[in-house]
C-alpha cells in the first residue's frame, strides 16, 4: 500500500518543486550557457528499480570533452574538467535539481537508494543480496545520510537493504529532513554533494 502513497507524494512534491524552483532553473540555465559550450543537462545511464535502466538528469558541471562513464575521483586531475559554474553547482548541490524531473516521471523517488551507474556491477550485485534493487531509487536515502561514498560497497549495499526492509513514511521523512539539514549546513559535502559526508564519486558531469 505504501508504494502508492509514496508515488503520490513524489508526484505532488516534484510538481510543486518544478513550479516553485522554475526561476532558479532559469538562472542556472543562463549561467551554464554563458560559462561554457555544451548542453545544459547531463544525462547518464543509471540503474533503477528491478535493475531497469534510465537516464538520470543533472545540470552539466563539466566540460563536454570529459571522459564519459568514469566517476570523477578516477579522472586524472578532476578539477581541470569542472567548469566555473559547475564548481558552484556541485558545492551547493544545485546540479541535482533536474532529478526532480526523473522523480515526476516515475524513474526515481525522493527517497531511496542512490541509482548506481550502469557499470557498477559490484554494487548492483551486493544490493541483490539485500533486496535493495527492488525498491525505487532516490535523490537521497538511508546510505546517503550514513556516509555514502565514505562507505565500502558491502556496507553501503547493506544500508540500502535496511532501507528496503524498513521502507515507510517514517523512514522517508527521516531521510528527507536529515538530508535537507545536512545540505543547508554544508556538512561533509565535497564538490556539492547531497546529504552528509558525500564525496560525489558517482558522477562525472
Amino acid at each position: 500500500m505504501y508504494k502508492y502513497i509514496k508515488r503520490i507524494i513524489d508526484i505532488i512534491l516534484s510538481l510543486s518543486g518544478l513550479i516553485i524552483l522554475s526561476p532558479v532553473f532559469l538562472i542556472i540555465i543562463i549561467a551554464i550557457k554563458l560559462d561554457s559550450k555544451g548542453p545544459i543537462f547531463f544525462k547518464q545511464k543509471r540503474v533503477g528499480i528491478h535493475k531497469s535502466h534510465f537516464h538520470i538528469l543533472k545540470f552539466r558541471t563539466m566540460c563536454i570533452d570529459t571522459p564519459k562513464d568514469i566517476p570523477t575521483h578516477l579522472l586524472e586531475n578532476p578539477d581541470q574538467w569542472i567548469t566555473s559554474v559547475g564548481k558552484f553547482l556541485r558545492r551547493t548541490s544545485l546540479d541535482e535539481l533536474p532529478q526532480i524531473i526523473n522523480i515526476f516521471k516515475g524513474e526515481m523517488s525522493i527517497v531511496g537508494p542512490r541509482p548506481a551507474l550502469w557499470n557498477q556491477y559490484d554494487l548492483i550485485k551486493e544490493r541483490d543480496k539485500y533486496g535493495a534493487n527492488d525498491v525505487p531509487v532516490g535523490l537521497t536515502g538511508w546510505a546517503q545520510i550514513n556516509g555514502r561514498d565514505e562507505l565500502e560497497i558491502d556496507v553501503k549495499a547493506k544500508l540500502d537493504g535496511e532501507y528496503a526492509k524498513k521502507i515507510g513514511l517514517v523512514m522517508d521523512v527521516k531521510c528527507f529532513f536529515v538530508t535537507i539539514f545536512s545540505v543547508l549546513r554544508g556538512e561533509g559535502v565535497v564538490e556539492g554533494g547531497i546529504g552528509a559526508k558525500v564525496k560525489r564519486t558517482d558522477k562525472n558531469y
